[in-house]
């Protein structure tokens, strides 16, 4: 019978600790959250007030006049609407440029046999060690002989050719872990190296692209000093230097910028929360061998 209660009693001590435990970590996951949700908040409230809010008394609570307007003259006065665009073709043609030349580089690198592919990997990586704005100078007098300077290539090539890099290092950490019984199987069936490239190894990376077009979106979309140097016409400017622009210097509507920060952040959050599960499997399968 004592024996009985000793063990009920270790029992039930054992579940006061865990309940602590748990209790303790919902505690630091609350605090976690609202620190990390607490800037889009302030964004958010930020854009929907007048100078006399921001820079006053009212600077972390709600509005206490909802500046809607704030949000069309950002789209109108300040063209935000015409940035957001070129920012959005310029992302997106770059993304498609980078995923198309990283999964084909790196199934040439990891499934194909040739001489120096060994080599040809390393080179790729060099890109990793090049600071994007150490090429400002170079890429700014080939781009100017090419006659490339205020077009779209001007952006979409530099942002393609920096997120090389990274994106075959992620796509060579996943392709590798994908099992050759696979490439051996289709080849049996009648695959050549195009046909097991598309039909075999493309559906299978889609977890990993997913990864490289969150990351060459970000890198192209946050990007600020190629896109001031290399676009100067009012027409092809991206939402960075837009931004930059509504800064006015003798007064600025803070509320406008505010604007433009949410029509500028709100994409990227969409983006991650559409996606952020296909970045789990990424990483959930990159470590998991065979």
């Amino acid at each position: 019978m004592s024996t009985v209660k000793v063990q009920a009693g270790r029992a039930h001590t054992a579940g006061n600790k865990l309940s602590v435990r748990k209790c303790l970590i919902y505690f630091v996951l609350i605090i976690w959250t609202f620190v990390s949700l607490f800037p889009v908040y302030w964004m958010l409230t930020f854009s929907l007030k007048n100078n006399s809010e921001i820079f006053g008394a009212n600077v972390v609570g709600l509005p206490h006049y909802w500046a809607w307007e704030n949000y069309t003259r950002a789209l109108n006065t300040g063209n935000m609407g015409v940035y957001f665009m070129n920012s959005l073709i310029i992302a997106i043609t770059s993304i498609v440029f980078t995923l198309v030349a990283a999964v084909m580089a790196t199934y040439a690198m990891t499934r194909l046999v040739w001489k120096r592919r060994e080599t040809m990997n390393k080179f790729f990586m060099l890109g990793l060690t090049i600071p994007i704005h150490a090429a400002i100078v170079p890429l700014y007098v080939v781009l100017s002989r090419v006659k490339l300077l205020n077009s779209y290539p001007a952006l979409i090539i530099p942002y393609s050719a920096f997120s090389l890099a990274m994106a075959i290092l992620i796509s060579t950490g996943f392709m590798g872990d994908i099992p050759y019984d696979l490439d051996e199987a289709a080849f049996l069936d009648g695959c050549g190296v195009w046909g097991i490239f598309f039909r075999v190894i493309a559906p299978l990376m889609v977890p990993a692209i997913s990864t490289v077009g969150i990351y060459t979106f970000l890198q192209c979309w946050n990007e600020l000093m190629f896109a001031t140097i290399f676009n100067s016409k009012e027409a092809l400017k991206t939402l960075p230097v837009g931004i930059q622009g509504l800064v006015g210097q003798y007064s600025t509507e803070w509320g406008a910028i505010g604007a433009s920060l949410a029509i500028a952040t709100i994409p990227t959050l969409i983006v991650y929360v559409l996606l952020s599960k296909r970045i789990q499997d990424s990483f959930i399968a990159g470590a998991v061998k065979g």
